[in-house]
């Protein structure tokens, strides 16, 4: 069985590297693509979702994971599904529960940041200076409901600690805390939903 990653950016990829086989298991093969933003993404997808089409093997499944911003979460799913609808392939929401399909869509919300303030243990055995007791805070109790950015609010908190003065490496971070995320732990419902969609194509 083998997954293609579609990303938005680098440090997606530099998180999935990590993430992927603490999820799928290490018999999983998989590749990531990642783009130059958003734009990038939306732009190429029709192309290779319709080149997939063509010549992808029963066992192989597409992943797309785009941030969702503050854009609308249903329009911007909505958008993806159109997207490979017209591609010709078959979505996980399009099949159903127990149906099969090629592609599953996913959105991380906000950002891809608000997954890492959804394992305070990965942040803190990344970056030891942050305190366990930061998930208990209001402000990032929820992680999905972080406002103003989460890679803000991430440099944010880094900084308090005395971390990255001169501003955030998005792709090192990304890489340091996804060593130490446990996916099952995690309280980002945005990330569990993503799990638990790799997990449907496992099973």
């Amino acid at each position: 069985m083998h997954i293609e990653f579609l990303v938005e950016e680098l440090s997606a990829e530099a998180a999935l590297q990590n993430l992927a086989p603490k999820i799928l298991g290490f018999d999983i093969t998989f590749n990531i693509h990642a783009h130059q933003g958003k734009p990038d993404l939306l732009a190429k997808l029709p192309g290779r979702l319709a080149g997939y089409r063509h010549w992808i093997p029963d066992d192989w499944y597409i992943v797309i994971l785009m941030d969702l911003d503050s854009a609308d979460c249903v329009d911007s799913k909505g958008r993806l599904e159109n997207i490979a609808s017209r591609a010709g392939l078959i979505t996980k929401s399009m099949a159903g529960r127990g149906g099969s399909f090629k592609v599953i869509n996913r959105l991380a919300i906000e950002e891809l940041e608000a997954w890492f303030f959804g394992d305070v243990k990965a942040l803190a055995g990344a970056y030891p200076r942050i305190p366990l007791s930061l998930g208990h805070r209001p402000r990032y109790r929820d992680p999905d409901a972080i406002r103003g950015g989460t890679w803000e609010a991430l440099e944010r908190v880094l900084q308090n600690r005395g971390y990255y003065p001169g501003g955030l490496p998005k792709v090192a971070a990304a890489r340091e805390i996804s060593l130490h995320m446990d996916p099952q732990r995690n309280r980002s419902k945005s990330f569990q939903v993503f799990r638990d969609g790799l997990l449907a194509i496992v099973a």
